[in-house]
């Protein structure tokens, strides 16, 4: 079996265009993919253009020259990590603290355990703990001795919760 040499200079120009096709559809899949990750990890014009040009003119070298010198996280993870990093803050900064000497304590104490400084007081009637500026308590209404009477109401008496309130004289 012999072999034609005009046979092997088809099928050497035939695998010679596939190669190149196969190369010129990977450069051009490969500066789309750049196009596409830039896209997701900067909004700086200038860097994406120039991302582009490294893939387009350098071809492989270039992939790895763009995958070096990428921003390391996309804008979605920037933004996600950005969102974490205030939920933490704002948890920090909700923790309520004494008023004497700043320092943490928790929602329940009555006092704190470092200054001593009163956070707040219980109610006489249901054994409650109330905010210290409050005139009355919240859970069974009774007003607290000592406030003055004219920051409750001097007309107004207090209606138990359970009176239909549709019945007020």
């Amino acid at each position: 079996m012999t072999l034609d040499p005009a046979l092997l200079k088809q099928i050497s120009i035939l695998l010679t265009g596939f190669g190149a096709a196969f190369l010129a559809a990977l450069w051009l899949s490969l500066i789309f993919w750049v196009f596409r990750d830039i896209r997701s990890r900067t909004r700086d014009p200038f860097m994406r253009i120039l991302a582009v040009i490294v893939a387009v003119l350098l071809f492989l070298p270039g992939i790895l020259i763009y995958l070096i010198l990428r921003p390391a996280r996309t804008l979605e993870e920037e933004y996600q990590r950005t969102l974490e990093e205030e939920a933490l803050l704002q948890t920090v900064e909700d923790a309520p603290v004494c008023p004497g000497c700043n320092r943490r304590v928790q929602m329940e104490w009555i006092a704190c355990p470092n200054c001593h400084t009163r956070l707040k007081k219980v109610c006489e009637h249901c054994g409650r703990t109330i905010e210290l500026p409050w005139n009355l308590c919240p859970y069974c209404g009774t007003p607290v001795p000592g406030m003055r009477s004219e920051s409750i109401g001097d007309e107004d008496e207090l209606i138990p919760f359970d009176q239909d309130f549709g019945n007020r004289p």
